[in-house]
């Protein structure tokens, strides 16, 4: 009988969660999310001009406006479709532009243009914007530094 007691006494039941696997995906996940974050940051840096102009109200039931983004080496990007962030053509940019049109009409369409950047390039950016449908485009600029 005593042989008896002592396997119950060895085959006692663990009462305690064993959580260092859970730790161990918990930190994996964090260093693909640490990693990953700075990749999904879309745009391109541009200095803007700055010009104390009034902002615009959004337009009420309407999504995101295009932006169309003309950088200092005068490359022109879109903030949405199918080619966001990468460098576009005249021809390209009027064609997604016009597709994005089609899809949700009377979107605000504006431009950033970089104030070192060529005037020709951010001119050329609007006529296409134009020409690809959009009624109104308007400029995006940064308020003037206050002094002081």
């Amino acid at each position: 009988m005593a042989e008896g007691v002592s396997l119950r006494r060895r085959r006692r039941s663990m009462s305690q969660i064993n959580v260092v696997p859970f730790i161990d995906v918990m930190l994996v996940l964090l260093i693909i999310f640490m990693v990953t974050a700075p990749l999904l940051q879309q745009g391109v840096e541009v200095d803007l001009p700055q010009a104390d102009a009034e902002a615009l109200d959004p337009t009420p039931d309407q999504g995101e406006p295009i932006v169309v983004t003309v950088s200092r080496d005068g490359q022109i990007t879109l903030n949405q479709g199918p080619r966001v962030g990468e460098g576009l053509e005249r021809d390209e940019l009027r064609g997604i532009v016009s597709d994005l049109l089609s899809q949700q009409p009377g979107t605000d369409v504006f431009v950033r243009g970089d104030r070192f950047v060529d005037y020709g390039r951010v001119v050329d950016a609007m006529i296409s914007v134009q020409a690809a449908g959009a009624g109104r485009v308007g400029l995006i600029t940064d308020p003037p530094e206050q002094d002081g």
